[in-house]
């Protein structure tokens, strides 16, 4: 699937991650604006992972072999219109966005042109993230 793909981001289905399933009633879903995460996340120490120097998501050969697995899996997924595991966000220790379960799924929706994903958070953090709310 190339990025130029038209894809229903609005139709995409998605399930919850490990730790929302094991701890539903801590986590609150929301809808982010996917640049405002990217730009706080670039400022993680595992962002050199997935973003450029330049600040554009990596795809394919510009990604570790493993991340390459990961994002040809969820490029799958999305011909097969199969539900994707829902991103978790945290606050990292420099006060920046830290992507935690289903970062690839992030990533790749956001390297494909989503420009809001629905994701959760820890409900004692949900203020942490009214700046990167797209449903506020």
């Amino acid at each position: 699937m190339e990025k130029s793909a038209s894809i229903d981001f609005e139709a995409l289905k998605f399930k919850n991650s490990k730790p929302v399933e094991t701890h539903p009633d801590k986590y609150i879903q929301i809808n982010v604006d996917t640049a405002k995460v990217l730009e706080s996340w670039a400022l993680s120490l595992y962002s050199f992972e997935w973003i450029l120097t330049n600040g554009e998501i990596k795809s394919g050969e510009d990604l570790k072999p493993t991340d390459r697995e990961k994002q040809e899996q969820i490029m799958q997924a999305l011909e097969n219109s199969q539900p994707l595991e829902q991103a978790v966000l945290g606050i990292g220790i420099q006060d920046n966005v830290e992507i935690g379960s289903a970062r690839a799924v992030f990533l790749t929706l956001a390297y494909l042109g989503a420009k809001t994903l629905p994701l959760h958070v820890l409900k004692s953090c949900e203020s942490d993230f009214k700046d990167f709310r797209a449903d506020l």
